[in-house]
């Protein structure tokens, strides 16, 4: 399992340079060429909304991206260092798509509208995806089937 890690200040200029790189090392993981533009999509509203979090929060830590080549697929986290709601180590939940949930109190009650947009977007480009938020801040994690798998029973 090969992994590449991003990390880079909240600049929105260096989403990119994510995007580009995330393309790349795709391409090398074996996901079909015709997914590329979403997988470039995907990481650019991934790193936008970390990025964006950061800067609202005042938060100086990096943006962080790990991109992994397993087996049979190819996953991206994006992480940022936004404490969920609460800030409860324990309280740390999961969901898919987009819409308020346990970890996320209602979009319109916290001005959070376009954080929810993005997670919509993303929800819309990958069929495999996970939001989680805790202490510690939160990760998006996206995976695409690799040609290897798709030519696997």
């Amino acid at each position: 399992m090969a992994t590449v890690e991003l990390r880079f200040s909240a600049q929105p200029e260096h989403v990119r340079t994510a995007r580009l790189v995330a393309a790349a090392v795709a391409r090398r993981a074996g996901v079909d060429e015709a997914v590329l533009d979403e997988v470039r999509l995907a990481v650019g509203e991934a790193c936008s909304r970390a990025v964006g979090l950061h800067r609202s929060h005042g938060i100086t830590e990096p943006v962080s991206v790990a991109l992994t080549e397993e087996e049979k697929a190819f996953s991206i986290e994006v992480g940022d260092s936004v404490p969920g709601p609460g800030g409860d180590p324990t309280a740390s939940g999961a969901r898919t798509g987009s819409g308020a949930g346990p970890d996320r109190p209602d979009p319109e009650m916290d001005g959070e509208g376009e954080d929810e947009m993005g997670l919509a977007v993303i929800s819309g480009l990958v069929d495999d995806v996970e939001v989680r938020s805790g202490a510690a801040g939160g990760v998006i994690r996206m995976s695409w089937p690799t040609a290897d798998a798709a030519a696997r029973p």
